[in-house]
C-alpha cells in the first residue's frame, strides 16, 4: 500500500470505535471461560483504538495491561479513551509480535493472520506466563464449501480453513485448544455499521480521488459482508502451550 492508499485508508477508518468485528461479550466470555482475575499481566496485540482493551480494564480492575498497535492515530484515539486508567494501561506504538515483558494472558483480535497463527504463536511462547493462554480471532469458513458470497468476502485471504484448519495450526506452534467461539452477525454489525456511517458522510465531503477509491473500496466489503452476514465469521479460539 503506497503512503497516498495508507492515508486515504486512514482518513476512511478515523474515529471508528472498532477496526474489526467483536463486542464486549466476546471478551468477557474469554475470561469468563479462563478464570481470570486479580492483579494479572494482560498483552493486548494489535490493540486498534482500544475498544477491547477498555473492556479487559473493565473487567479485570486489577490487572496491568499493555496494549500496542502499529499505527499511531489508533494509538493516540485508544490513549485518549483510557488515560482514566492510565496508571494501569500502557498504550503505545509498537510490533505486536515481539511482546516484551510476561504475561498471564495475550488478547489478539482479528489480527494474527497477517502474520501467521502457527509462527505467532511459536514467538508468544516466550513470552507466556506458566499457566498462561493466548485468546485470539481468525477468519474461519463456517462450511467447508463456502457459498459464492462468503468466498467473495474473504477473496483476499486464500488461506482461510474450517475450524479444524485453524486448531491444526495451533498444535503446529506447540499449543493446544481450550475453546472457541463463533463471531458472526452482531459483532461485525458493530464494526460495519459505523464504518458506513463515515462512508456516508466522507461522501458529502467531495472527497479526492485517493479517498475516494478507499471509501468504494470499503463500502464494497460492506456490501459483501451484507450477502453472506450469516456465513462471514471469525473463531475465537483460547489456546495454551502444550
Amino acid at each position: 500500500m503506497s503512503p497516498e492508499e495508507w492515508a486515504a485508508f486512514l482518513e476512511v477508518h478515523k474515529g471508528l470505535p472498532r477496526q474489526g468485528p467483536g463486542l464486549p461479550d466476546d471478551v468477557a466470555w474469554a475470561v469468563d471461560a479462563i478464570g481470570l482475575s486479580g492483579a494479572v499481566d494482560v498483552f493486548d496485540a494489535a490493540c486498534g483504538p482500544g475498544a477491547d482493551t477498555m473492556t479487559l480494564a473493565r473487567l479485570l480492575p486489577e490487572a496491568r495491561i499493555t496494549a500496542v498497535d502499529t499505527t499511531l492515530s489508533f494509538v493516540e484515539q485508544a490513549q485518549a479513551q483510557l488515560a482514566d486508567d492510565a496508571d494501569r494501561v500502557s498504550v503505545r506504538c509498537d510490533n505486536m509480535a515481539s511482546p516484551d515483558g510476561s504475561y498471564d494472558l495475550i488478547w489478539c483480535a482479528g489480527a494474527l493472520y497477517f502474520l501467521g497463527v502457527t509462527e505467532v504463536l511459536r514467538g508468544w511462547r516466550r513470552a507466556l506466563r506458566p499457566g498462561g493462554h493466548v485468546v485470539f480471532s481468525e477468519p474461519v469458513l463456517l462450511d467447508p464449501t463456502p457459498s459464492a458470497e462468503v468466498a467473495a468476502f474473504w477473496s483476499d485471504y486464500p488461506h482461510i480453513t474450517d475450524l479444524s484448519g485453524i486448531e491444526a495450526r495451533v498444535t503446529a506452534a506447540g499449543f493446544q485448544t481450550h475453546a472457541h467461539r463463533m463471531i458472526v452477525g452482531a459483532p461485525w454489525e458493530a464494526y460495519y455499521k459505523p464504518m458506513q456511517a463515515r462512508v456516508d458522510m466522507l461522501r458529502q465531503s467531495d472527497p479526492d480521488p485517493q479517498v475516494a477509491r478507499a471509501l468504494d473500496e470499503n463500502q464494497l466489503e460492506i456490501d459483501r459482508w451484507r450477502a453472506a452476514r450469516d456465513q462471514v465469521a471469525y473463531a475465537l479460539l483460547i489456546v495454551s502451550p502444550q
